[in-house]
Protein backbone atom coordinates (compact mmCIF):
# COMPACT_ATOMS: atom_id res chain seq x y z
CA UNK A 1 0.00 0.00 0.00
CA UNK A 2 1.07 4.03 -0.71
CA UNK A 3 2.09 5.04 3.25
CA UNK A 4 -0.72 7.62 4.36
CA UNK A 5 0.05 6.42 8.06
CA UNK A 6 -2.35 9.02 9.77
CA UNK A 7 -5.66 8.84 7.63
CA UNK A 8 -5.48 4.84 8.33
CA UNK A 9 -4.93 5.15 11.98
CA UNK A 10 -7.73 8.19 12.18
CA UNK A 11 -10.40 5.88 10.93
CA UNK A 12 -9.31 3.11 12.73
CA UNK A 13 -9.91 4.96 16.26
CA UNK A 14 -12.27 7.35 14.87
CA UNK A 15 -10.97 10.45 15.30
CA UNK A 16 -11.49 13.94 14.01
CA UNK A 17 -9.62 15.66 11.50
CA UNK A 18 -10.50 19.22 12.68
CA UNK A 19 -9.29 20.61 15.56
CA UNK A 20 -12.09 21.91 16.82
CA UNK A 21 -14.38 19.05 17.35
CA UNK A 22 -11.64 16.88 18.99
CA UNK A 23 -13.41 17.21 22.63
CA UNK A 24 -16.66 15.60 21.28
CA UNK A 25 -14.11 13.25 19.45
CA UNK A 26 -12.76 12.48 22.68
CA UNK A 27 -16.18 12.15 24.08
CA UNK A 28 -17.21 9.41 21.93
CA UNK A 29 -14.52 7.82 22.55
CA UNK A 30 -14.80 7.65 25.81
CA UNK A 31 -17.94 5.34 25.06
CA UNK A 32 -15.62 2.47 23.88
CA UNK A 33 -14.17 1.31 27.15
CA UNK A 34 -16.87 -0.90 27.74
CA UNK A 35 -14.84 -3.06 24.51
CA UNK A 36 -12.15 -3.45 26.56
CA UNK A 37 -11.03 -7.26 27.59
CA UNK A 38 -11.00 -7.48 31.33
CA UNK A 39 -7.78 -9.98 30.82
CA UNK A 40 -5.30 -10.88 28.48
CA UNK A 41 -7.04 -14.46 28.30
CA UNK A 42 -10.45 -12.99 26.41
CA UNK A 43 -8.45 -11.87 23.51
CA UNK A 44 -7.84 -14.58 20.83
CA UNK A 45 -3.70 -15.03 19.83
CA UNK A 46 -2.70 -13.42 17.13
CA UNK A 47 0.11 -14.66 14.73
CA UNK A 48 3.55 -12.41 13.48
CA UNK A 49 1.60 -12.64 10.12
CA UNK A 50 -1.30 -10.76 11.32
CA UNK A 51 0.36 -7.68 11.75
CA UNK A 52 2.97 -7.63 8.51
CA UNK A 53 2.33 -4.88 7.02
CA UNK A 54 4.56 -3.39 3.48
CA UNK A 55 3.82 0.01 2.44
CA UNK A 56 5.46 2.74 0.15
CA UNK A 57 6.96 5.84 -0.21
CA UNK A 58 6.50 7.41 -3.58
CA UNK A 59 9.55 9.46 -3.89
CA UNK A 60 10.69 8.33 -7.15
CA UNK A 61 7.32 9.06 -8.77
CA UNK A 62 5.94 11.25 -7.10
CA UNK A 63 7.81 14.91 -7.05
CA UNK A 64 5.80 16.58 -5.03
CA UNK A 65 5.87 14.32 -2.54
CA UNK A 66 9.59 14.55 -2.80
CA UNK A 67 10.20 18.04 -1.95
CA UNK A 68 8.82 17.41 1.30
CA UNK A 69 11.55 15.09 2.24
CA UNK A 70 14.32 16.87 0.21
CA UNK A 71 17.22 18.23 2.18
CA UNK A 72 20.02 20.53 0.71
CA UNK A 73 22.00 17.66 0.39
CA UNK A 74 20.02 16.09 -2.12
CA UNK A 75 19.43 13.67 0.10
CA UNK A 76 16.29 12.75 2.80
CA UNK A 77 15.55 14.47 5.83
CA UNK A 78 16.19 11.87 8.07
CA UNK A 79 13.79 13.67 10.55
CA UNK A 80 10.70 12.77 7.89
CA UNK A 81 11.59 8.88 7.98
CA UNK A 82 11.53 9.27 11.71
CA UNK A 83 7.56 10.55 11.65
CA UNK A 84 6.96 7.59 9.28
CA UNK A 85 8.48 5.03 11.48
CA UNK A 86 6.34 6.03 14.42
CA UNK A 87 3.18 5.95 12.61
CA UNK A 88 3.99 2.64 10.79
CA UNK A 89 4.76 1.03 14.52
CA UNK A 90 1.72 2.25 15.86
CA UNK A 91 -0.77 1.07 12.47
CA UNK A 92 1.48 -2.48 13.08
CA UNK A 93 0.26 -2.28 16.72
CA UNK A 94 -3.47 -1.70 15.52
CA UNK A 95 -3.19 -4.37 13.26
CA UNK A 96 -2.32 -7.06 15.99
CA UNK A 97 -4.94 -5.90 17.82
CA UNK A 98 -7.56 -5.51 15.36
CA UNK A 99 -11.19 -6.76 16.37
CA UNK A 100 -13.32 -7.65 12.88
CA UNK A 101 -16.68 -7.42 14.82
CA UNK A 102 -15.92 -3.57 16.10
CA UNK A 103 -15.76 -0.44 13.71
CA UNK A 104 -13.62 1.19 15.75
CA UNK A 105 -10.42 -0.28 18.08
CA UNK A 106 -11.37 0.67 22.30
CA UNK A 107 -7.30 0.84 22.40
CA UNK A 108 -5.01 4.15 22.64
CA UNK A 109 -1.45 2.89 21.29
CA UNK A 110 1.17 5.35 21.93
CA UNK A 111 5.13 5.07 21.33
CA UNK A 112 6.53 4.15 24.32
CA UNK A 113 10.43 4.04 23.75
CA UNK A 114 12.51 3.73 20.33
CA UNK A 115 14.85 0.80 21.15
CA UNK A 116 17.10 1.17 18.60
CA UNK A 117 17.03 2.18 14.88
CA UNK A 118 20.65 1.13 13.40
CA UNK A 119 21.23 2.75 9.88
CA UNK A 120 22.92 0.12 7.08
CA UNK A 121 23.56 2.69 4.48
CA UNK A 122 24.93 5.89 4.66
CA UNK A 123 22.66 7.82 2.47
CA UNK A 124 18.67 7.72 1.31
CA UNK A 125 18.12 8.55 -1.99
CA UNK A 126 15.25 11.14 -2.90
CA UNK A 127 14.74 9.57 -5.89
CA UNK A 128 13.76 6.40 -5.60
CA UNK A 129 10.58 4.91 -3.85
CA UNK A 130 10.95 3.99 -0.07
CA UNK A 131 9.42 0.28 0.93
CA UNK A 132 8.71 -0.48 4.82
CA UNK A 133 7.86 -3.62 6.29
CA UNK A 134 7.20 -4.54 9.69
CA UNK A 135 5.42 -6.58 11.86
CA UNK A 136 4.89 -7.07 16.19
CA UNK A 137 7.84 -9.17 17.28
CA UNK A 138 7.01 -9.52 20.73
CA UNK A 139 4.35 -9.09 23.12
CA UNK A 140 3.75 -8.75 26.73
CA UNK A 141 0.36 -8.12 28.71
CA UNK A 142 -0.38 -4.78 28.33
CA UNK A 143 3.07 -3.41 25.90
CA UNK A 144 4.13 -4.27 22.10
CA UNK A 145 7.26 -4.55 20.03
CA UNK A 146 7.49 -3.87 16.81
CA UNK A 147 10.31 -4.49 14.30
CA UNK A 148 10.38 -2.26 11.04
CA UNK A 149 12.57 -2.55 7.81
CA UNK A 150 12.88 0.35 5.47
CA UNK A 151 15.15 -0.70 1.69
CA UNK A 152 15.42 1.27 -1.88
CA UNK A 153 15.76 -0.42 -4.54
CA UNK A 154 19.81 0.18 -4.68
CA UNK A 155 20.26 -0.91 -1.38
CA UNK A 156 18.31 -4.07 0.36
CA UNK A 157 18.40 -2.85 3.69
CA UNK A 158 18.49 0.96 4.52
CA UNK A 159 17.51 0.63 8.36
CA UNK A 160 16.47 -1.84 11.11
CA UNK A 161 14.48 -0.14 14.03
CA UNK A 162 12.84 -1.43 17.19
CA UNK A 163 10.14 0.63 18.87
CA UNK A 164 8.01 -0.15 21.55
CA UNK A 165 4.44 0.61 21.89
CA UNK A 166 1.56 0.72 24.97
CA UNK A 167 -1.66 -0.05 24.84
CA UNK A 168 -4.18 2.27 26.77
CA UNK A 169 -7.91 2.51 27.36
CA UNK A 170 -9.72 4.95 25.16
CA UNK A 171 -9.32 8.38 27.08
CA UNK A 172 -5.68 7.36 27.54
CA UNK A 173 -5.53 7.11 31.10
CA UNK A 174 -5.02 3.37 32.34
CA UNK A 175 -3.16 0.69 30.63
CA UNK A 176 -5.22 -2.05 28.69
CA UNK A 177 -4.85 -5.65 27.28
CA UNK A 178 -3.75 -6.34 23.75
CA UNK A 179 -4.00 -10.37 22.21
CA UNK A 180 -0.81 -12.43 23.11
CA UNK A 181 1.51 -13.72 20.14
CA UNK A 182 0.89 -17.12 18.62
CA UNK A 183 4.28 -18.03 17.56
CA UNK A 184 4.98 -20.37 14.50
CA UNK A 185 8.10 -22.11 14.11
CA UNK A 186 11.52 -22.13 15.40
CA UNK A 187 12.41 -19.05 13.52
CA UNK A 188 9.41 -16.92 15.06
CA UNK A 189 10.55 -18.18 18.68
CA UNK A 190 13.95 -17.08 17.85
CA UNK A 191 12.35 -13.30 17.16
CA UNK A 192 10.50 -13.68 20.06
CA UNK A 193 13.11 -14.31 22.61
CA UNK A 194 15.15 -11.45 20.95
CA UNK A 195 12.43 -9.28 22.64
CA UNK A 196 12.50 -10.88 26.18
CA UNK A 197 16.33 -10.17 25.30
CA UNK A 198 15.63 -6.70 24.79
CA UNK A 199 13.61 -6.01 27.73
CA UNK A 200 15.76 -7.24 30.12
CA UNK A 201 18.44 -4.95 28.51
CA UNK A 202 16.44 -2.27 28.86
CA UNK A 203 15.40 -3.26 32.61
CA UNK A 204 19.26 -3.73 33.17
CA UNK A 205 20.10 -0.33 31.83
CA UNK A 206 16.89 1.90 33.92
CA UNK A 207 18.50 -0.17 37.03
CA UNK A 208 22.27 0.72 36.61
CA UNK A 209 21.48 4.25 35.03
CA UNK A 210 23.55 7.30 36.82
CA UNK A 211 20.58 9.01 38.12
CA UNK A 212 20.64 5.94 40.40
CA UNK A 213 23.55 4.55 41.58
CA UNK A 214 27.15 5.38 41.51
CA UNK A 215 29.85 5.22 38.37
CA UNK A 216 31.63 1.71 37.82
CA UNK A 217 35.28 1.67 39.44
CA UNK A 218 36.56 1.82 35.57
CA UNK A 219 34.55 4.77 35.07
CA UNK A 220 35.58 6.46 38.29
CA UNK A 221 38.68 5.86 37.30
CA UNK A 222 38.06 7.30 33.56
CA UNK A 223 36.80 10.79 35.30
CA UNK A 224 39.47 11.15 37.89
CA UNK A 225 41.57 11.04 34.30
CA UNK A 226 39.88 13.20 32.34
CA UNK A 227 40.04 15.75 35.61
CA UNK A 228 44.02 15.26 35.76
CA UNK A 229 44.40 15.94 32.01
CA UNK A 230 43.07 19.50 32.60
CA UNK A 231 44.35 20.43 35.98
CA UNK A 232 47.33 23.46 35.35
CA UNK A 233 50.58 22.01 35.83
CA UNK A 234 51.97 25.31 37.45
CA UNK A 235 49.61 25.94 39.91
CA UNK A 236 48.96 23.34 43.27
CA UNK A 237 45.35 24.15 42.63
CA UNK A 238 42.24 21.65 41.99
CA UNK A 239 40.33 24.96 41.18
CA UNK A 240 43.01 25.82 38.24
CA UNK A 241 41.86 24.31 34.40
CA UNK A 242 43.17 24.33 30.95
CA UNK A 243 41.70 22.50 28.24
CA UNK A 244 44.07 20.17 26.61
CA UNK A 245 45.22 20.00 22.95
CA UNK A 246 42.43 19.16 19.93
CA UNK A 247 39.47 19.52 22.77
CA UNK A 248 36.30 21.42 23.28
CA UNK A 249 35.11 22.08 27.10
CA UNK A 250 31.80 20.50 27.11
CA UNK A 251 30.65 23.97 27.63
CA UNK A 252 30.46 25.16 24.13
CA UNK A 253 29.11 21.80 22.52
CA UNK A 254 25.49 22.33 23.28
CA UNK A 255 22.21 23.95 21.08
CA UNK A 256 19.03 25.14 22.08
CA UNK A 257 15.88 25.09 20.75
CA UNK A 258 11.98 26.24 21.51
CA UNK A 259 9.19 24.75 19.46
CA UNK A 260 5.13 26.48 20.24
CA UNK A 261 3.30 23.46 20.00
CA UNK A 262 0.17 24.23 17.22
CA UNK A 263 -2.60 21.56 16.81
CA UNK A 264 -1.64 20.98 12.78
CA UNK A 265 1.62 18.64 14.78
CA UNK A 266 -1.02 16.41 16.41
CA UNK A 267 -1.42 12.99 16.52
CA UNK A 268 -4.84 11.05 16.83
CA UNK A 269 -5.48 11.04 20.15
CA UNK A 270 -4.90 15.08 20.40
CA UNK A 271 -1.54 15.54 21.98
CA UNK A 272 1.61 16.37 20.12
CA UNK A 273 2.52 13.46 17.40
CA UNK A 274 5.83 11.61 18.82
CA UNK A 275 7.35 11.30 15.67
CA UNK A 276 7.32 15.47 15.49
CA UNK A 277 8.99 15.77 18.71
CA UNK A 278 11.74 12.97 17.39
CA UNK A 279 12.23 14.75 13.93
CA UNK A 280 12.71 18.35 15.98
CA UNK A 281 14.91 16.29 18.88
CA UNK A 282 16.91 14.49 15.76
CA UNK A 283 17.14 17.73 13.53
CA UNK A 284 18.80 20.41 16.41
CA UNK A 285 20.97 16.77 17.24
CA UNK A 286 22.46 16.86 13.91
CA UNK A 287 22.73 20.78 13.76
CA UNK A 288 24.82 20.43 16.68
CA UNK A 289 26.73 18.28 15.59
CA UNK A 290 27.43 19.51 12.71
CA UNK A 291 28.55 23.01 14.56
CA UNK A 292 30.83 20.72 16.34
CA UNK A 293 32.52 18.79 13.80
CA UNK A 294 32.97 21.85 11.56
CA UNK A 295 31.29 19.44 9.12
CA UNK A 296 28.39 17.30 7.78
CA UNK A 297 27.65 14.56 10.20
CA UNK A 298 25.89 10.86 9.24
CA UNK A 299 23.41 9.10 11.38
CA UNK A 300 24.59 5.95 12.41
CA UNK A 301 21.91 5.34 15.00
CA UNK A 302 19.44 6.25 16.97
CA UNK A 303 18.85 4.72 20.69
CA UNK A 304 16.94 4.46 23.96
CA UNK A 305 14.61 7.07 23.35
CA UNK A 306 12.00 7.33 26.57
CA UNK A 307 8.27 8.97 25.98
CA UNK A 308 8.15 10.03 29.33
CA UNK A 309 5.25 12.41 29.41
CA UNK A 310 2.74 13.11 26.48
CA UNK A 311 3.08 16.32 25.36
CA UNK A 312 -0.45 19.00 24.94
CA UNK A 313 -1.09 21.40 21.80
CA UNK A 314 0.11 24.80 22.91
CA UNK A 315 2.72 23.76 24.80
CA UNK A 316 6.01 25.19 25.18
CA UNK A 317 8.63 22.78 24.13
CA UNK A 318 12.27 23.43 24.96
CA UNK A 319 14.89 21.55 23.51
CA UNK A 320 18.65 21.11 24.66
CA UNK A 321 21.23 18.97 22.53
CA UNK A 322 24.33 18.45 24.28
CA UNK A 323 27.48 16.82 22.55
CA UNK A 324 28.56 14.52 25.51
CA UNK A 325 30.68 12.20 24.03
CA UNK A 326 33.58 11.46 21.26
CA UNK A 327 35.27 8.95 20.19
CA UNK A 328 37.51 8.39 16.63
CA UNK A 329 35.11 10.19 14.30
CA UNK A 330 32.13 9.65 16.31
CA UNK A 331 30.15 11.66 17.83
CA UNK A 332 27.06 11.02 20.89
CA UNK A 333 24.73 13.77 21.17
CA UNK A 334 22.03 13.72 23.82
CA UNK A 335 18.71 16.18 23.08
CA UNK A 336 16.89 16.80 26.29
CA UNK A 337 12.81 18.01 25.87
CA UNK A 338 10.57 19.33 28.82
CA UNK A 339 7.99 21.65 28.33
CA UNK A 340 7.53 24.76 30.28
CA UNK A 341 4.23 25.96 31.83
CA UNK A 342 4.13 29.51 31.11
CA UNK A 343 1.84 30.47 34.28
CA UNK A 344 3.56 28.39 36.90
CA UNK A 345 6.47 28.31 34.97
CA UNK A 346 7.38 24.60 36.46
CA UNK A 347 9.70 22.64 33.57
CA UNK A 348 8.48 18.84 33.31
CA UNK A 349 10.79 16.52 31.41
CA UNK A 350 8.68 15.08 28.41
CA UNK A 351 11.70 13.13 26.51
CA UNK A 352 15.32 12.42 26.26
CA UNK A 353 17.16 11.58 22.69
CA UNK A 354 20.37 9.74 21.76
CA UNK A 355 21.86 10.00 18.58
CA UNK A 356 25.10 8.80 17.31
CA UNK A 357 26.52 10.72 13.95
CA UNK A 358 29.94 10.44 12.36
CA UNK A 359 32.12 12.62 10.76
CA UNK A 360 34.37 11.92 8.22
CA UNK A 361 37.49 14.21 9.40
CA UNK A 362 39.16 14.81 13.16
CA UNK A 363 36.89 16.12 15.79
CA UNK A 364 38.39 17.44 18.86
CA UNK A 365 37.68 15.31 22.00
CA UNK A 366 35.04 16.82 24.39
CA UNK A 367 36.13 17.49 28.14
CA UNK A 368 33.75 17.62 30.97
CA UNK A 369 34.24 20.26 33.91
CA UNK A 370 31.95 19.35 36.77
CA UNK A 371 30.46 16.65 37.91
CA UNK A 372 27.56 16.81 36.14
CA UNK A 373 28.97 16.67 32.70
CA UNK A 374 30.75 14.12 33.53
CA UNK A 375 27.96 11.98 34.46
CA UNK A 376 27.06 12.83 30.54
CA UNK A 377 29.60 12.26 29.59
CA UNK A 378 29.82 8.41 31.14
CA UNK A 379 26.25 8.35 30.22
CA UNK A 380 27.37 9.07 26.66
CA UNK A 381 30.00 6.61 26.67
CA UNK A 382 27.15 3.65 27.82
CA UNK A 383 25.02 4.48 24.91
CA UNK A 384 27.51 4.79 22.33
CA UNK A 385 29.47 1.53 24.01
CA UNK A 386 26.15 -0.15 23.47
CA UNK A 387 25.44 1.15 19.77
CA UNK A 388 28.99 -0.27 18.91
CA UNK A 389 27.85 -3.82 20.11
CA UNK A 390 24.88 -3.48 18.69
CA UNK A 391 26.07 -3.10 15.32
CA UNK A 392 28.34 -6.12 15.66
Amino acid sequence: MVFHGSDVLREIVGASTNWKDHQQALAERASLSQNLAKSQDELPAKTMKDSAIEAHLPLGTQPALREKYLNYHNSVRFGRILEDLDSLAVLICYSHTWNEELQRSPLSIVTALVDQIDMRQNIIFPDCDIKFTGHVTWVGKTSIEATMHMSQVLFSNVLDATFVMVARDPENKRAAFVNPLKLEGPEEEAIFHQGEVNKTRRVELSTASLLKVAPTAEERTLVHSLFLNTLDTRTVSFRSRVLPPNSMWMEDAKMKGLEICHPQERNIFNRIFGGFLMRKAYELGWANACAFAGGRPTLVAVDDIVFRKPVEIGSLLLLSSQVCYTEGIHIQVRVHTEVLDPLTRQHNTTNVFHFTFRVEKDIPAIVPQSYGESMLYLDGKRHFDETMRSQG
